[in-house]
């Protein structure tokens, strides 16, 4: 099977819902990057001074998300909250490679933390890669002070494959960078433990 990125589907389960990114979410998540824990845990800020700054506007930011979406080896989504109905955070399957049927994966939510959103976001996303896409392999990288993400993924069925040591400079010191991966034959279904995923809405890239 040769995967599919020209579309960006829609998918729910219970918590949360992945859709693509309008230019009416850019505004919001320019908001949300401001959490010092978004740019410390996703290593785009080098030291506590850093944390919270971003470094594009709005205007900037919805440019970058415009040209993402014509690209053709990522999916990009905007992370929404049922509960609330709000935009809370971005989730990315990209670098995909179609020679080795192997794609990433990254996620940050901002302010939404401790409620399973992220859990089920990031099952969404991979059984979309696996089970849609027909990839084989998703691999991802996570921050060693970021255990509750590797947690989150380690839930879902990825496993630790390497550390590259002292990938990330921060403040006054170093930080290591946790390689984890999901292979086809070790994903248990978007089901499993208790979040069925219903039927996927593609939606038509542009705006």
């Amino acid at each position: 099977m040769t995967p599919s990125l020209t579309e960006t589907p829609t998918l729910t389960a219970d918590l949360v819902r992945l859709r693509p990114v309008t230019a009416d979410d850019v505004p919001r998540l320019h908001t949300l990057m401001q959490d010092p824990e978004v740019g410390r845990l996703t290593g785009s800020a080098h030291s506590d001074d850093e944390a919270g700054a971003v470094p594009w506007t709005v205007e900037q930011l919805q440019e970058i998300y415009a040209r993402w979406e014509g690209e053709d080896d990522r999916l990009v989504w905007a992370v929404e909250d049922l509960a609330s109905g709000e935009v809370v955070g971005e989730a990315v399957l990209l670098d995909h490679d179609p020679g080795n049927a192997s794609i990433g994966f990254r996620i940050w939510l901002g302010g939404a933390r401790d409620r399973g959103l992220g859990t089920e976001a990031t099952r969404l996303a991979v059984g979309h890669a696996v089970e849609v896409l027909g990839v084989h392999r998703v691999e991802l990288e996570v921050y060693a002070f970021n255990p509750r993400a590797r947690r989150v993924y380690e839930k879902v069925g990825f496993t630790l494959e390497g550390t590259k040591r002292e990938a990330l400079r921060y403040a006054d010191g170093w930080v290591d960078c946790h390689v984890m991966a999901i292979l086809a034959q070790d994903w248990r279904g978007p089901s499993d433990p208790g979040s069925p995923v219903r039927p996927a809405t593609p939606a038509p890239r542009g705006r």
